[in-house]
């Protein structure tokens, strides 16, 4: 017996990534094919990306719970958004929510800390990367967060908005992120996060110049495990 996931998704191939590997890595507590029950529901995109750009963090917020209220309603006993950037309207979203969530930044950061890194890069798009998502979270554990320079950031933003939510990964823009990593390296990170959950589709540590902090599927992972504990709990009651 296990909790039932609701995924909260704004683009689809970071949700999709997430779904996937909720999927894909339930055997691993399940047994062969077995994964937690889950649900998904996503506006589309463009209604977020309205919101964002007239910096409408409220509006983003009503979005998301507007998801959490259906997820509630068909059966969800905790939620996951498989979307960095707009955890920052988590202050709307939270106080209102019927369920609680897992927060992303704070699955991360857990992780940097289990694995002794201290100062990490941080790769997003620019509300993410210009927003105090991740410097709070990492910040509360004692972590530091190296943001990309601005034409980097402008760079990796473009790469995500025009390429990487619509699936499309290329070599040139694989070289743009292992530069921006190389300089982070050189600048003293011990890891970078990628802190936008379609850069997972692109980079890994198989290509990274720095070991890189998955936030995709650290968020999949916390919601399994916690699926599973809070299934096992609920037996136990």
């Amino acid at each position: 017996m296990t909790q039932h996931i609701g995924i909260v998704g704004c683009s689809a191939e970071g949700a999709a990534l997430c779904y996937r590997t909720v999927c894909a890595e339930g055997a691993a507590f399940l047994g062969p094919h077995g994964h937690p029950e889950v649900s998904l529901h996503t506006h589309a995109l463009a209604a977020y990306v309205r919101h964002l750009e007239a910096g409408d963090w409220a509006g983003v917020g009503a979005l998301m719970l507007s998801s959490a209220e259906k997820l509630a309603a068909a059966g969800a006993d905790f939620l996951v958004c498989p979307d960095n950037t707009i955890h920052q309207a988590m202050a709307y979203v939270v106080p209102a929510s019927p369920r609680p969530w897992l927060h992303i930044a704070e699955v991360v950061a857990e992780e940097a800390v289990r694995r002794g890194w201290r100062r990490l890069g941080l790769t997003g798009t620019r509300w993410l990367v210009d927003g105090p998502v991740y410097p709070g979270a990492l910040a509360a554990r004692g972590l530091a967060c190296v943001r990309p320079e601005p034409a980097e950031r402008d760079a990796i933003d473009r790469i995500i908005m025009e390429e990487l939510v619509l699936g499309r990964l290329t070599p040139e823009a694989e070289a743009v992120f292992q530069a921006v990593m190389e300089r982070m390296r050189r600048a003293g990170c011990d890891a970078v996060i990628l802190g936008c959950t379609e850069i997972p589709l692109l980079m890994s540590d198989a290509n990274a110049p720095l070991p890189t902090l998955d936030s995709t599927r650290l968020l999949a992972r916390a919601a399994l495990a916690r699926a599973v504990a809070g299934g096992r709990e609920g037996a136990r009651g």
